[in-house]
Order: structure tokens, then C-alpha cells, then sequence
């Protein structure tokens, strides 16, 4: 039987920040058991950065939760299960500010997390941020609104779609042997168009030259969402 964990949270806000992504090197970086979906010929990758609150198990009052922020670079997969090929994402790391992810990640906190140093600037429109933890780092200015533009997705809409059809998402566990599926979803669910700014991601900057180019950035802001873990019945991977 599955162990499974659930955690809800207040999602504040939520980066999905995309790049096209050479298909063979996709492929390199995947575990057996996953391959890169392919759309309009380039693997779809990116970082992923969350400002959560009010963090708790089931059962616990809001009032009484935590806060993090969060940044987890990953690539949109797919995969042979049960009921054909499915999809979702293969999360390469998770970073957090928070101590309890870090210390009960993949233990009873959803995820392996790596700790890092966050440190950003909010208006009423425009996010700011700097991530640093040991050799990696990031850096994104946003700002929602403004003209849109995806080689992916033909609209924002769209856009909205795949990300919410990809709610599951893959990791290696504490281990390092065996996948683990961690499942975000939310029972209201908006996403608005947005501009980028300034980007450096050291995980895709260390990538050969040209394999990984900036395609879009999507925001999402002020929503409830939930995160549970199943495990056991992940051990094929």
C-alpha cells in the first residue's frame, strides 16, 4: 500500500518560466523510464518558483502555517503507466528557504529540497528575485502583463492548460534510486501572461551552448493549492 502525504498551502505567487530545450540533450538528462514530450520539435523545460503560506499537513488550521519560497527546475516528461503514456514533469532540484521541507523533504514533507538563500523584491506587478545555494543560482525579474509571446503555445490559455495537465510532478528520492511523484492541484485555477525581464539560471546556462533558449514566463498568483506524495508504488522507475 502507498504511503501518501499531504500538505496545503496559499499559493502568493508562482513563476513558471519556460525554455525550449534541445531533444537529445532533454534526453541526456532523464532517468530510464522518462522521455522529454516534444512540441513543435524542442523539449519543454524550466524553472518553477513559488511563494508559499500558511504550509501545513491535513487537518491543520491555516493560521497556523509556515511560509517558504521555493524554485524547482524542471522539464515536462512522459512516461508508459498503467493506462498508456502519461505525462507530467521530471524535477532535476528542489530549492527552499524554509527549514522544514529541507529536514522532512521526502520524509513527511512532499519532495527532497536542498536548502538556498532567497532574496526578493514585490510590487504590485513586477518580481524580483536571486536564489543562491552553493554552485547554483538564479535570477528572474518579471512583470506580469504587457505583450505575450510562446513558440509553444499559441496563448496564454493554452499555456494554462499544459501546466495544469502536468500536475504531477517526478523527483529522485533521498536515495537517489527510485522516483518519487509528488502532485500539486488546486481547486481554482489562473494564470496571466507575463514579461521577462533578466534571467540566469545556472542549471540551464551549463548546458551546451544554444540548447537551452527562454521561451515564456507565465504568473500565477493568490490561490489555494495542495501537495501529496505517493511512493511506494513508484519503485519501477
Amino acid at each position: 500500500m502507498s504511503i501518501i502525504r499531504t500538505v496545503h498551502a496559499r499559493l502568493r505567487r508562482r513563476l513558471l518560466i519556460s525554455y525550449r530545450v534541445d531533444p537529445g540533450v532533454a534526453a541526456s538528462l532523464l532517468p530510464a523510464g522518462f522521455r522529454p514530450q516534444i512540441i513543435d520539435g524542442a523539449a519543454l523545460a524550466g524553472v518553477c518558483v513559488l511563494g508559499l503560506e500558511s504550509i501545513r499537513p491535513s487537518g491543520v488550521p491555516g493560521r497556523a502555517g509556515l511560509r517558504s519560497e521555493n524554485a524547482a527546475h524542471r522539464i515536462a516528461v512522459e512516461w508508459d503507466g498503467e493506462r498508456g503514456v502519461e505525462r507530467g514533469v521530471f524535477i532535476f532540484e528542489r530549492h527552499s528557504s524554509a527549514w522544514h521541507p529541507v529536514i522532512f523533504g521526502g520524509r513527511l514533507f512532499p519532495g527532497v529540497h536542498r536548502r538556498a538563500r532567497f532574496r526578493i523584491e514585490e510590487s504590485a506587478d513586477r518580481y524580483a528575485l536571486t536564489m543562491e545555494a552553493g554552485t547554483h543560482s538564479l535570477t528572474a525579474d518579471v512583470e506580469v502583463g504587457g505583450e505575450w509571446s510562446s513558440r509553444f503555445f499559441s496563448s496564454v490559455q493554452e499555456a494554462s492548460d499544459f501546466y495544469r495537465a502536468g500536475r504531477v510532478g517526478w523527483s529522485l528520492g533521498r536515495d537517489g534510486s527510485r522516483a518519487e511523484a509528488v502532485t500539486l492541484t488546486s481547486d481554482e485555477w489562473s494564470v496571466e501572461g507575463a514579461r521577462l525581464h533578466r534571467l540566469r539560471s545556472s542549471f540551464f546556462d551549463a548546458l551546451p551552448e544554444g540548447a537551452a533558449v527562454f521561451d515564456s514566463v507565465v504568473v500565477m498568483r493568490d490561490l489555494p493549492v495542495v501537495m501529496s506524495e505517493g511512493r511506494s508504488e513508484q519503485s519501477r522507475f
